[in-house]
């Protein structure tokens, strides 16, 4: 059986070049030049430069923000890969691997352009959801993961994070 670590960095691994496979793609067809493709009524795919972290937050144009935002995205990842290292259950496994690849993803962007590509508009009537890419979707999951380790699904009954019996 392969360890935690390897299962989750696994899936961060493939989270990456689907992340950054997709960017490659949407930069040669939605940036240059800029345009919308309508995919269904909701969603189009759109070219955004994200120059803060989820939904535009922190957005400035100083020269320091993307090496600040990316330090410290690395930094946690440096403390996920060290709680994966721990993990016994499937929702924290994949959902620390999927966090980690999604970070990585958007410091990869961050680092060859100052900013990170989003491409995906998702939409009803007048309302946007913030453009988003594939990286911050599987951030979005592994949250949702962890959430579901956090209220114990997805553990066999009397399993506690280090894999021993509950004493009580």
């Amino acid at each position: 059986m392969r360890s935690a670590l390897t299962r989750g960095l696994g899936l961060g691994v493939l989270v990456v070049i689907a992340d950054q496979a997709t960017k490659l793609w949407a930069l040669s067809a939605l940036f240059d030049p800029p345009r919308r493709v309508p995919i269904l009524p909701f969603l189009d795919f759109v070219p955004v430069w994200n120059r803060g972290v989820s939904f535009g937050l922190l957005a400035n144009d100083s020269p320091w923000g993307p090496w600040l935002l990316s330090g410290f995205a690395l930094l946690v990842c440096l403390f996920m890969g060290a709680w994966l290292m721990r993990a016994t259950s499937w929702p924290l496994i994949f959902g620390l691997g999927a966090v980690i690849g999604g970070a990585v993803g958007n410091v990869i962007d961050r680092v060859l352009y100052g900013a990170v590509v989003d491409f995906i508009d998702v939409h009803y009537g007048g309302w946007h959801w913030p453009a988003f890419n594939i990286a911050d979707s599987a951030i979005t999951l592994g949250v949702g993961l962890l959430l579901l380790d956090a209220f114990g699904i997805g553990t066999r009954k009397g399993e506690t994070e280090g894999g021993h019996e509950n004493d009580g």
